[in-house]
């Protein structure tokens, strides 16, 4: 089966026709919405902890602890109800340009992510305290905070170009 395929299989599963022809569909959109907010917040304030413009009096790790569980609460959250509207217009979504940034930018978020926490956040005691992280955590910041940017810009415009 091709790819498209399986997108035609995905949005004529019954499910997905009454998500798209109820109040289910706004219901997740405004939830995908909130729970972006999560996740992009707790990850902005990492970020910035990292580049050195916030917090600057706490530990890098003390941070990332706290704010952690928020980040996966929002991203879980996040990925359940973009699926739940993906699956309405898979076919049309896959064709969509800016739902195709918006995959690429968080895959290349992801990667940076996992390059930081396996190289960077390693050496983490040497910086930890530190007023402004390693050029390093830095670079992962900065890459951050514009991964997510355009995931957001990325994600508002895909209703509008559908």
């Amino acid at each position: 089966m091709s790819f498209a395929g399986v997108w035609m299989s995905l949005e004529s599963l019954p499910i997905s026709a009454y998500i798209g022809e109820s109040w289910l569909f706004p219901f997740l959109e405004s939830i995908h919405v909130l729970s972006a907010t999560f996740l992009v917040g707790s990850i902005v304030m990492v970020d910035l902890r990292l580049l050195g413009l916030a917090a600057r009096d706490q530990p890098v790790s003390r941070i990332t602890k706290e704010i952690i569980p928020w980040t996966l609460g929002g991203c879980a959250l996040s990925l359940l109800t973009g699926l739940g509207m993906f699956m309405t217009q898979a076919s049309r979504y896959v064709d969509n340009r800016p739902f195709r940034i918006k995959m690429l930018l968080l895959v290349l978020a992801g990667l940076n992510m996992a390059v930081f926490h396996r190289t960077t956040a390693r050496g983490i005691a040497r910086w930890d305290t530190a007023r402004v992280g390693t050029g390093a955590a830095r670079l992962a910041g900065a890459s951050s905070l514009l991964y997510w940017t355009g995931i957001m810009l990325a994600g508002r415009w895909i209703g509008h170009l559908l």
